[in-house]
Parts: C-alpha cells; structure tokens; sequence
C-alpha cells in the first residue's frame, strides 16, 4: 500500500492519551484545511464518524490512512497494539449502527461502505494477540 507518503519519525503516545489527543486532531481537521493539521509524521488523515452501538451517539476519531493499490483509502484498527479493538472498528462491524459512515478527507467528505480485514499490516501485531484489522474504506457517495 503505496500512495508516496513518506513516513517521518514519531513519538508514539501512551494508549491512555490516544482518545483525547484524537479529539482535539478531529477539532483541528473540522476547522481548518491546513497541511500542517491533515499530515501529520508524514501521514494523510482522515476523519471517521461512527454511530456508537450500544449508545447510538455520534464518534469521531482522526486517522491515519494509506491508498490501496485500487485507489481505497485504508485504516488500521491497531490503537497501537492494545490487546482489544478500538472502539472505532467495534461500532464499524455494527452494521446496523453504521451501515454507512461518514468520512472527512482533508478538501472533502465522502459516505463509505467498509471492506475489512485485510492482513498484510504487521506494526503492531507483536503486541496483542488478537488480528489487527485494516478496514478499506469505500466511497459510496457523495456528501
């Protein structure tokens, strides 16, 4: 999964400070359109809404994305090796609650079906047992 982005270094966050700095990223991204706010350590992010599934409240949380060889953009649901999956992909296989979402890309935003698990991502395997999903995000219309 190739798209030119070149990753830069990073200091990795502790997990338990994951969920607010991505709130205050997602509060950066709706404001503004700046390169320096949508790629971050090199990495194109997107902004995924989710409908949670047992509160039926709105989620939003900032990602990093690749494009896949066909043009999709990937996410990864590793929450950086946690031994469970995030709260994100857990409401994303709800299809119910989520049988579309919305997804903001830096100039625009886009409603998407999900393709997932795609297992060629390695990174943060060793950490956890359980499968680190990649879900492919596909557009299926227009905002």
């Amino acid at each position: 999964m190739s798209d030119g982005q070149q990753n830069e270094p990073f200091q990795e966050p502790p997990r338990d400070e994951i969920p607010g700095i991505s709130r205050q990223h997602v509060a950066a991204m709706e404001a503004s359109d700046e390169d320096a706010i949508w790629v971050i350590a090199g990495m194109h992010h997107v902004v995924l809404r989710t409908i949670g599934r047992k509160s039926g409240k709105e989620h939003k949380v900032a990602l990093p994305y690749w494009v896949d060889p066909e043009g999709y953009l990937v996410v990864v649901a590793s929450f950086s090796g946690a031994p469970q999956h995030p709260a994100w992909y857990l409401n994303l296989t709800d299809r119910q609650a989520n049988p579309e979402v919305l997804c903001r890309v830096q100039g625009s935003q886009f409603w998407a079906g999900l393709n997932a698990d795609r297992p060629y991502y390695n990174d943060y395997q060793s950490r956890t047992d359980r499968r680190i999903p990649l879900v492919r995000l596909v557009e299926t219309r227009a905002v």
